[in-house]
């Protein structure tokens, strides 16, 4: 907990500092604090995406872009947006600050935490982006904008990976600057992301400030873009985001195309960097094929989207089941899975069919627009892949939008404090969730509480592994153990192996004598053929 207090005194004014220079260049979305906060994590993002081409995001990266942003932020004297504040509002955000802090310092829990982020946040900081890295493990092609973030920050100034509750700060501080305290009853659900650089924190936090700049009356629509894109290149499935910043330009504000070039070179270092990792320009969607020697082996991803489908309903199908729906079927299903999402994807659509009821009552353009681009984003989640972790930052836009003029400072504390109390006790005794909410199966993985977090936070060590060869490349396998979130690079994933033998392909290097010339998938010879069946063997028999 002092650790990550400290990590957040290093970084929000290199953040602050950052902003400053970024509005230099592009101008700001909107003032203090919060507002160059915002504008240097995405300049410092853009910036070492760009450079993870290149380089490794070591410590020597991280170094030059603190000492570059803390120089700002003392010749700017920009600490003096500090003094602005009201003693009220220091207590209010101490408050919101200590709780960030302590529920931050809990155990990670999330099984991408050890299955994706770790791995990707490792491979940035080791080698940087590397080519083709998709077809060592499918997982780390996505090796997400926030995961490139969080990375540079990872050497020495935010070793245990808690990025997301200085967002949360951050947060607090708008939603202080702003008086805008519907937000602050947010903030409590959030919690339960910031233990894992999470990239569902980040694009809720994110789009929740542009979409009350919104509904604000904000035109500054070149900036409104291009953040919205750069929350849809965090995650994709944010789509619904940059769609209204489209439509609000053009319908509201009626701005001209000027206003898309920032947006459109963000989108373009997005497609550039995806190809790059993966092959082609939106993970795991293989369409946009551009021909690149590295992409990864149809039969990998087929595999991919199979699975996709059975996460849809929860592996409660197969998937020879699943193909045999009628369309009533496929609804029927996925309303009425046995467990807590079957209870979540209905107020899903419950929520949708409110909120364009409220839309038509309303007649409200900027509204409107809300709604259009909600249903379209849900339409393409109902299609591609149903999983409620990405429809969950629908329910934050709707409430949001309903009852935005309903809260006052003092109703939003109370809610904030009743709710922060609850999720505390959520992560603090995750055994009466087991018993009470068996389906939640996340509350398996929760660490209790333990008196060493109040000075650092809890993280898990495993680092049992064993090497392997197959052809050209040397590799890690965790033992015992799923995932590689601490195993020595180059490492794969049990289940990618597993999928790998299946198609008959193993990842190989590139070159043979530089592992950051990347890797290609290659037909194995009847020889890797038996390696490969080996590693299987060793596998399962570890795991009996």
């Amino acid at each position: 907990m002092i650790l990550i207090l400290l990590s957040s005194i290093l970084i929000i004014p290199t953040l602050i500092g950052w902003g400053k220079i970024v509005e230099n260049i592009l101008g700001s979305l909107f003032d203090r604090i919060s507002g160059k906060a915002l504008s240097g994590i995405i300049g410092i993002s853009l910036l070492w995406t760009t450079l993870s081409f290149f380089i490794a995001l070591n410590i020597y990266v991280e170094i030059s872009t603190i000492l570059f942003g803390l120089i700002y932020f003392i010749k700017d004297k920009l600490y003096q947006e500090f003094y602005s504040f009201s003693k009220k509002d220091i207590i209010s955000i101490g408050i919101v600050s200590f709780i960030v802090l302590l529920t931050s310092s809990f155990y990670p829990y999330i099984l991408d935490h050890f299955g994706y982020y770790v791995p990707t946040i490792k491979w940035l900081t080791e080698y940087g982006l590397v080519k083709g890295i998709s077809n060592l493990d499918l997982t780390l092609g996505q090796m997400s904008i926030w995961h490139i973030f969080q990375a540079g920050f990872s050497n020495f100034s935010d070793p245990f990976l808690r990025i997301n509750a200085i967002i949360l700060i951050v947060y607090s501080i708008y939603i202080i600057e702003k008086k805008s305290w519907i937000q602050l009853c947010f903030i409590p659900i959030l919690l339960l992301f910031s233990q894992s650089p999470s990239s569902d924190l980040p694009v809720i936090v994110f789009s929740l400030i542009i979409l009350k700049e919104i509904l604000s009356g904000n035109q500054k629509t070149s900036l409104l873009i291009g953040f919205s894109i750069f929350v849809f290149a965090i995650k994709p499935t944010m789509i619904w985001l940059p769609i209204l910043s489209f439509l609000y330009s053009i319908f509201i504000v009626k701005s001209n195309y000027k206003n898309l070039i920032l947006g459109t070179l963000i989108l373009l270092l997005f497609f550039i960097k995806n190809i790059w990792a993966f092959g082609y320009p939106i993970f795991p969607v293989s369409v946009g094929d551009v021909g690149v020697s590295w992409k990864p082996n149809p039969e990998v991803l087929r595999i991919s989207s199979q699975y996709a489908i059975l996460k849809t309903y929860d592996m409660q199908y197969s998937y020879q089941e699943i193909q045999h729906f009628t369309s009533i079927d496929y609804i029927k299903n996925w309303l009425f899975l046995n467990g807590i999402k079957s209870k979540i994807n209905i107020l899903f659509i419950l929520t949708l069919l409110i909120f364009i009821g409220f839309t038509i009552i309303k007649k409200n353009k900027t509204i409107t627009l809300i709604c259009i681009s909600l249903l379209i984003k849900s339409i393409l989640v109902l299609l591609f892949s149903a999983q409620y972790r990405f429809f969950i930052d629908v329910f934050f836009v709707i409430f949001f939008v309903m009852f935005m003029n309903h809260f006052t400072q003092k109703k939003a504390f109370i809610i904030f404090g009743s709710l922060s109390l609850f999720f505390i006790g959520f992560l603090s005794f995750p055994n009466i969730i087991q018993k009470y909410t068996p389906s939640f199966r996340l509350s398996k993985f929760m660490g209790k509480f333990e008196k060493e977090q109040l000075y650092k936070p809890s993280s898990y060590i495993y680092n049992n592994f064993t090497a392997h060869q197959v052809g050209n490349l040397q590799f890690n396998i965790s033992k015992k153990y799923s995932f590689s979130f601490d195993t020595q690079l180059p490492a794969i994933s049990s289940s990618y192996i597993f999928d790998d033998v299946k198609a008959k392909i193993f990842p190989q290097l590139i070159d043979k004598n530089n592992i950051e010339k990347g890797f290609i998938w290659k037909k194995m010879t009847p020889q890797e053929i038996k390696e490969a069946q080996n590693i299987i063997n060793t596998i399962e028999n570890a795991d009996k």
